[in-house]
């Protein structure tokens, strides 16, 4: 193949995300932490689709056209840290082709060497034995191999950088010690390796097709639901299996069953947990599918006819005008999962709540959606995990026209801190040295439970017991709940300690958090605040200021 034309590049995309799309559950279990999380592979499929059904379903024909759609469908998607990653590879392919109809070899080369390049720069601190060196390391051995050789065929280009993909994934284990623990490579670089070895089988003639109800079947995947007129529900959940479920789930049957009334469907298990997306006019009947199965850890349905009659009323550009609020100084959005919370965040005087957090990362669109909403001076965003702040710093970098300012907070206890501090009356740069200061004295404490079998930094862990983790470190894990919850709070309390949060969830009750509260002030003379937050996946969330 001497060039790639719009043609070839659009089946390549579609390969590369039909790769992805069933070999995501794969990628979700090379995760370190065994915690329920927004999982890589999920992460970045919605991410990759995103752009991809965009482009498929856009009129462009050249490479450098088609390119364009699909870096702005990425970036607008993007979830999660490895999704923002992936956003900006492509990002900088699109800027090395953005002005050709098709390219050749050398060009393909050095579009996935810019591609490397423009990703690095999105990171602050980049880390070496991710997503980050798969990337560099196979394209630009890519490119010399493709220089030096004088290579003309862009097929023997893409299996290239797939090889060296694997070689450099396999290494990553050596640069990160604690994927070496684990036994598992990088999840993102995994990923990314399986959108690539997609593209290539296009090239090769053999594109890679989407397993049964993992997505839509058809020339182009649409958004709309077969045989309607209208843009139906889209249903996500995330059950938590139930004894019968665990021994009788399928997710193969689950899939089937999902297709007779609806599409667009992702079914991903992880031990007890499963992730449901689907698109239906039926969003009830999926709700009772679901329940039989198990529990709801989270559930969400959306009218997606009013949101495309919206679109549709608003669609001249990205900037159209928008009824606004009324104008004032600040504006102020977080991101947090369970209604307690986001009730307690509302009661700091946070505008909006942008539903999300460990197991469903929102998306940059989503934040630029909370964005438009507000007529203010000055933004504040409060992203509440370290694998959301990228989502939240890239649409800021979209709306640039604003003054927008992304807080540091990495936890639900560091946002409600720095909210807590928040000053309406005071100038910005007051404002954000308070909030950043509290963020900064902010121990923060979590429990949740294990969804796999692995051992961190020594501690053996087993699926299903209860793990206490402080900060970015899990340092206890029992089945007993309370047991554990004590530990951690041994672990935060000191003799400087004056507040402890409580944020007691789905699965505690009022009656353990006094309970705590009683340990805690036997153990310290830290006052306690007692919060029902109601979040699924964490028994608790815990603040020590």
């Amino acid at each position: 193949m001497e060039y790639i034309d719009g043609k070839h590049f659009r089946e390549m995309l579609r390969s590369g995300m039909n790769s992805l799309g069933n070999n995501q559950g794969r990628i979700d279990a090379l995760n370190v932490f065994p915690v329920p999380d927004g999982d890589t592979g999920t992460n970045m499929y919605l991410t990759f689709s995103s752009g991809v059904k965009e482009a498929l379903n856009s009129d462009a024909q050249t490479v450098g056209a088609i390119a364009k759609v699909l870096s702005r469908g990425l970036l607008m998607g993007a979830r999660g840290n490895s999704g923002v990653i992936t956003s900006q590879i492509f990002r900088g392919i699109y800027q090395a082709v953005d002005d050709l109809d098709q390219i050749d070899a050398m060009q393909l080369a050095q579009a996935l060497v810019n591609g490397s390049r423009v990703a690095y720069k999105a990171v602050m601190r980049p880390v070496e034995g991710t997503i980050l060196t798969v990337v560099r390391e196979a394209a630009d051995y890519t490119y010399d191999y493709t220089a030096t050789d004088g290579i003309t065929d862009c097929v023997d280009v893409m299996k290239k950088m797939v090889e060296e993909s694997k070689i450099s994934l396999d290494f990553t284990p050596e640069l990160l010690p604690v994927l070496k623990e684990v036994g598992v490579v990088d999840s993102g670089g995994a990923g990314l390796l399986t959108i690539f070895e997609g593209m290539l089988a296009a090239m090769e003639g053999h594109p890679i097709e989407a397993e049964a109800s993992k997505q839509e079947s058809g020339e182009a995947s649409q958004t709309k639901v077969e045989g309607e007129g209208e843009f139906g529900f889209c249903t996500e959940f995330i059950l938590q299996l139930s004894e019968r479920g665990m021994r009788h789930f399928s997710e193969d049957k689950f899939k089937d069953e999902l297709s007779t009334i609806g599409n667009s469907i992702v079914c991903v298990q992880d031990e007890d947990l499963v992730k449901v997306h689907v698109h239906t006019l039926e969003p009830a009947t999926a709700v009772k599918m679901g329940k039989r199965q198990g529990r709801f850890v989270k559930l969400k349905v959306e009218n997606m006819t009013d949101q495309h009659d919206e679109i549709l009323s608003n669609e001249t550009d990205l900037h159209a005008d928008q009824p606004k609020a009324e104008h004032k100084k600040y504006g102020l959005i977080a991101v947090a999962a369970g209604d307690g919370i986001a009730d307690y965040f509302k009661e700091l005087r946070v505008d909006t709540v942008i539903s999300g957090g460990q197991t469903m990362n929102p998306s940059t669109e989503d934040f630029i959606s909370a964005i438009r909403k507000l007529n203010c001076d000055h933004i504040l965003i409060f992203p509440n995990n370290s694998n959301i702040v990228m989502a939240a710093n890239q649409a800021a970098d979209v709306m640039d026209e604003l003054d927008i300012h992304v807080l540091p907070a990495k936890t639900i206890p560091q946002g409600i801190a720095a909210c807590v501090m928040y000053n309406p009356d005071a100038d910005i740069e007051d404002n954000l040295a308070e909030m950043n200061e509290a963020i900064a004295h902010v121990k923060s404490g979590e429990v949740t439970y294990a969804i796999k079998d692995t051992t961190y930094e020594g501690l053996p862990i087993k699926a299903g017991q209860y793990m206490g983790i402080l900060g970015k470190s899990i340092v206890d894990a029992t089945e007993d709940m309370m047991d554990v919850t004590r530990n951690l709070l041994s672990k935060m309390l000191d003799d400087e300690s004056e507040l402890v949060t409580l944020i007691y969830g789905e699965n505690a009750t009022q009656e353990q958090a006094e309970e705590l509260e009683k340990f805690i002030t036997e153990n310290s003379d830290a006052e306690v605040e007692i919060h029902n937050g109601e979040q699924p996946v964490y028994s608790f969330i815990i603040g020590v200021e």
